[in-house]
């Protein structure tokens, strides 16, 4: 029998302390299928956290694609390749027609990394707006945009070019109520008068790490608006909520009736494998083509390509974006019918299978 406790030794000696584990009786697992996972000593868990193996654990058509494909060719993208080009031409299908022009990058930080350095060349300054609340990954330059980060333990100021609005939480935030929306959008207009530049908004149309939280009626298209109206780029960052997981739509600005001016993308996109995605427009791609070459080593590769492709066809002749709707709706009312059982829990959100449930101290809501 492995002893897990001789495992979290080695861990504790080699690993880095930040790199944290889950559950005070950290999990073994050994295997997954499906929509399950297993430990060393064969249990079975049904996985309900996890945001990257979007069609499930070991699908054996992302493994028969990723075995296919490395058998051939694995290479950088200077060579010419059909592979980059059928991924690419599926996913600016499932984008408005504006977000034409794709770059492929590693990972999700790799994407909103990217996705800031578009924005910022285009307006030529980096005056950035974000979410209080808002995650958008792990280097120096998204931690500086992540006030879940930086307002964290350990967490430093950030710099002064970035701004961010109260977190548009109708449950709990500064302002409440379904109708609270315009109330937040006049805080987006106090930011846009004291900057007095186009800025860069960042945002997710759901928020992730902001405890799955829909943001109430408008705001978000109200916050586009006024970015637009400022000159101002948005981003939407749908590394966590995209490819169907909210089920009405595939994308979850969509449900915000907006179009973007850059999407990221990344999690669930590769099932796993490390695969992010940059779309915008021809015009902002146009303008990063200034002559210093953009250059991705792995992004983009053969294989990275055809686990992307396997997995929207997944998607697609498996109905996920049904099942995700479907299953979503049911386990809603379940949580709902907790809700109703059990004063602890405060709010009950979410869409698709990205569901919330917010836990509040003792009985009282107002924590």
């Amino acid at each position: 029998m492995i002893d897990n406790n001789n495992i979290i030794k080695q861990r504790k000696r080699i690993l880095s302390p930040s790199l944290s584990l889950s559950y005070d009786e950290p999990l073994h697992i050994i295997k997954g299928r499906g929509q399950y996972l297993y430990d060393v000593e064969g249990n079975e868990f049904l996985d309900a956290t996890n945001n990257i193996q979007h069609v499930g654990h070991c699908h054996p058509k992302v493994i028969e694609a990723t075995l296919k494909q490395l058998k051939k060719l694995n290479t950088n993208t200077r060579y010419l390749d059909e592979t980059i080009l059928d991924y690419a031409s599926l996913l600016i299908k499932k984008m408005p027609n504006k977000l034409n022009k794709v770059f492929f990058t590693n990972s999700g930080s790799e994407s909103n990394d990217l996705a800031l350095r578009l924005a910022r060349n285009y307006l030529q300054n980096n005056e950035t707006i974000v979410l209080d609340g808002a995650y958008h990954g792990h280097l120096i330059s998204l931690i500086e945009v992540s006030p879940y980060k930086y307002n964290g333990p350990g967490g430093i100021r950030p710099p002064q070019n970035v701004h961010a609005l109260p977190i548009p939480d109708p449950f709990r935030g500064k302002y409440c109520g379904e109708d609270s929306g315009e109330k937040y959008a006049e805080e987006m207009k106090v930011i846009l008068k004291k900057i007095k530049k186009p800025p860069a908004f960042i945002s997710e149309s759901i928020m992730g790490c902001g405890g799955q939280l829909i943001p109430p009626e408008g705001f978000i298209k109200r916050a586009y608006d006024l970015v637009k109206a400022n000159d101002g780029l948005c981003i939407a960052d749908e590394v966590q909520i995209g490819f169907g997981r909210i089920g009405d739509v595939f994308w979850g600005f969509e449900c915000q009736n907006v179009v973007p001016d850059i999407v990221s993308l990344g999690k669930s996109i590769g099932n796993g494998h490390p695969l992010s995605v940059v779309v915008t427009t021809e015009e902002i791609a146009d303008r990063f083509n200034n002559g210093m070459e953009y250059f991705n080593s792995y992004g983009g590769n053969p294989v990275s390509c055809a686990i992307g492709k396997a997995v929207l066809e997944i998607i697609e002749e498996e109905e996920l974006q049904k099942n995700a709707r479907e299953v979503g709706i049911k386990l809603f009312k379940m949580l709902q019918d907790l809700e109703g059982k059990h004063e602890q829990i405060g709010d009950v959100r979410g869409k698709g299978l990205f569901l919330g449930v917010e836990i509040m101290e003792g009985s009282d809501h107002s924590k």
